[in-house]
């Protein structure tokens, strides 16, 4: 059986520049990259304002959502960064969602 999938080609309109880091160091200590990918995706945006006892800011945080497996050979998104409308954001986890026959149906990449 093939289940339809929940995120389209046809949405993915938000150019996007992603790098995903692995478990491993480079040779100067910093995580070294695990994939790369370049393209479009469905972005949202979103934020909150936060609160602490000495001042108040504004936390601004998005998602991308990718059809089908952007990284197949990261088995896990957890760290890295994308490059959207302009700015540079550290991705704060990743989720490949799963149809029930064991497939990827989309990839989701949470912001910070």
């Amino acid at each position: 059986m093939k289940y339809p999938a929940l995120v389209t080609k046809a949405v993915c309109t938000t150019p996007i520049r992603l790098v995903i880091y692995g478990e491993t160091l480079d040779e100067d200590g910093a995580p070294a990259a695990a994939a790369a990918f370049e393209g479009t995706c469905f972005w949202q945006d979103g934020g909150r304002v936060e609160r602490t006892e000495t001042q108040q800011y504004v936390r601004i945080a998005g998602r991308a959502y990718f059809p089908g497996d952007i990284c197949p050979a990261v088995p896990v998104i957890a760290a890295g960064y994308a490059e959207v409308h302009g700015e540079r954001r550290p991705i704060a986890r990743g989720r490949k969602a799963r149809d029930p026959d064991g497939r990827v149906n989309y990839t989701e990449v949470i912001f910070t």
